[in-house]
């Protein structure tokens, strides 16, 4: 949730450097939506049936973190399509698995007050992380911004592998 949202806001701004325009911003982002989309129609439905969601969690942060770790790598707007592609499959595995964990663990009776709770500090890390991530861009470049987004996407992904440890404890 952090390291996208360092990049959310000045995104074009990076299309451009990279000799993209508007329509190649568009459209890499609908690259990832529409991966990310058509993905979690088809994966949510076996998600349903799978009995270990963490491992799905841990898969979808796995591909994330290769994504933001593939910035740093983009010299073209076609590398540009293909991390949005692979980010939006880490979102894919990882959303249907996360929402469906998240559900179970739910206090009966506070469905909509602790899906709040989720939504309120996904909105307010996006909010800090946009302002982080303008200035991180304007002071030191794009490839210190995409070098932070890794390290906060291999954090997120090292702390979704307590969810491993947590499974095999209930045993």
């Amino acid at each position: 949730m952090l390291a996208g949202g360092l990049f959310g806001p000045i995104y074009a701004v990076f299309v451009e450097q990279i000799g993209g325009d508007l329509l190649t911003a568009g459209g890499a982002y609908a690259a990832f939506a529409i991966a990310s989309g058509v993905l979690i129609f088809f994966l949510s439905r076996w998600e349903d049936h799978v009995k270990h969601q963490e491992k799905l969690i841990v898969a979808g942060y796995f591909l994330s973190t290769i994504g933001f770790l593939g910035y740093l790598f983009i010299k073209t707007p076609l590398h540009l399509f293909i991390v949005q592609i692979i980010l939006g499959f880490g979102e894919a595995v990882s959303s249907p698995a996360f929402d469906g964990l998240y559900s179970k663990n739910l206090q009966k009776g506070k469905f909509a007050s602790e899906w709040g709770m989720w939504e309120s500090l996904f909105y307010i890390t996006t909010g800090v992380a946009a302002i982080a991530g303008g200035f991180l861009a304007q002071e030191f470049g794009f490839k210190v911004l995409f070098a932070v987004m890794f390290v906060f996407s291999l954090l997120g992904l090292i702390s979704s592998l307590f969810l491993l440890k947590k499974k095999k404890r209930r045993k």
